[in-house]
């Protein structure tokens, strides 16, 4: 039952009436049609409401597993509810890789793309943006096809379940790659900023970490693509920073074992794009999250302006982290129309001081335009949200269009287009 049904990290108790699990897609359309209000629910680590309702949950786990790869196409296509980490074993297997991998491998294809789900590395675009062609089933329980060229494309891989249930999604890939991944320690904030541009170009994929009690980056993790020149010589210093002479976690005392192997070890693209392995429970998942995207351009100052803030944020924080990701076109996507940084916090699970410390961080971080993660805590007004959204009005039509009764509704919805989510 919904009292029974929480997200992964606790904070959110789902209040659905009942939980469909169906098993064929014939079983899944026939709950669509004849639910009044439904909502899709993935694999749960959303940590707001997006995916809550009052409602009726449907779940997809139980679909066939879809993985139909198209080598001459190069395109796989999934079931949306598959785990990244299914998907990529077995596109590996295949001869083929995603450009990117999100911080999680244990979430699903689908709930990942509706809620704008990033990796990281200044040519690697949102998860959502490989999407070439997605299949969902919509308010009437029919099935309908959209794929990228057609005029209602962009504003549907990122749609924050408004818009029907995901059944399937094909996915542009390339032949497969492998990866090392290195850590370094001790990066100075002040030499960061001064080289950011540069720093985070240097690799196929740069993040770093801090947990804001000194001006430092306390832990940098390089990604490099072995078909691709190295960043550093193995054991050589980068930007000042050290390399790390033993695998680390993100939260420095906590164990490394749920890591992604580091070290220069070079090893599959799945094996390592990840911070953490999918064979393993990344933590307890005692912690709150929230993140924001803003323009490339505006990371220096942003980054400056938390600085002011750093022992409020200090207080509640586990980890911080500062990503990059590429533009795209997708209209509700936190990187639509320009190459973004985000700036994510892992909080401790203690709501209403870190719902404070939220509402310090997005009052510095407003005038740059920051987007908060759509499915991460934010205190910003919808209105202030959506005014960052420049095709949002868009969105709003077309889902009016998709889903004029508003069936998949719900009360995130209802706070972002207005009563009855259509």
């Amino acid at each position: 039952m919904s009292s029974e049904l929480v997200n992964w990290a606790g904070n959110l108790t789902f209040r659905a009436r009942r939980v469909h699990r169906p098993t064929t897609l014939d079983e899944l359309r026939a709950v669509v049609a004849g639910a009044p209000r439904v909502r899709a629910l993935g694999t749960r680590h959303s940590f707001s409401d997006v995916a809550d309702t009052t409602a009726d949950l449907v779940s997809l786990a139980a679909m066939p597993p879809v993985v139909d790869v198209d080598a001459a196409a190069r395109t796989v296509t999934v079931a949306a509810g598959a785990r990244y980490a299914e998907l990529a074993r077995e596109l590996d297997a295949a001869g083929f890789a995603l450009p990117n991998l999100a911080s999680l491998p244990h979430i699903s294809v689908g709930g990942a793309c509706a809620t704008g789900t990033h990796g990281s590395g200044v040519r690697n675009t949102v998860l959502p943006g490989s999407v070439r062609r997605l299949e969902l089933v919509t308010a009437d329980g029919d099935l309908r096809t959209v794929e990228r060229g057609d005029p209602d494309f962009p504003g549907l891989p990122v749609s924050l379940g408004a818009v029907g249930v995901f059944t399937t999604l094909t996915l542009d890939v390339e032949p497969t790659y492998d990866v090392h991944q290195t850590v370094y320690l001790g990066l100075p904030m002040r030499a960061a900023l001064d080289h950011f541009p540069e720093l985070v170009a240097t690799a196929y994929s740069v993040c770093l970490f801090t947990d804001w009690s000194t001006p430092t980056f306390d832990q940098v993790w390089v990604i490099a693509r072995t078909d691709e020149p190295a960043p550093k010589a193995p054991g050589e210093a980068w930007f000042t920073a050290q390399p790390a002479t033993r695998d680390v976690h993100p939260v420095i005392t906590n164990s490394a074992a749920a890591c992604t192997t580091q070290r220069g070890v070079p090893g599959r693209w799945h094996t390592r794009l990840s911070h953490f392995r999918p064979e393993h429970t990344p933590s307890s998942g005692a912690e709150l999250q929230s993140e924001y995207a803003l323009p490339a351009r505006h990371a220096v100052a942003a980054l400056d302006a938390l600085t002011g803030i750093a022992a409020e944020i200090r207080s509640v924080l586990q980890i911080c982290e500062v990503r990059t990701v590429a533009a795209d076109d997708l209209w509700l996507s936190p990187a639509y129309g320009h190459d973004t940084v985000t700036i994510h916090f892992t909080w401790i699970p203690d709501e209403a001081p870190v719902r404070a410390v939220i509402r310090l961080v997005e009052r510095l971080l407003a005038p740059f335009g920051a987007r908060p993660h759509w499915a991460k805590l934010t205190e910003a007004a919808p209105a202030e949200i959506t005014s960052r959204y420049p095709r949002f009005a868009d969105f709003r039509a077309l889902v009016h269009r998709y889903d004029p009764a508003g069936k998949f509704g719900n009360p995130f919805t209802e706070r972002y287009l207005g009563e009855g989510s259509a």
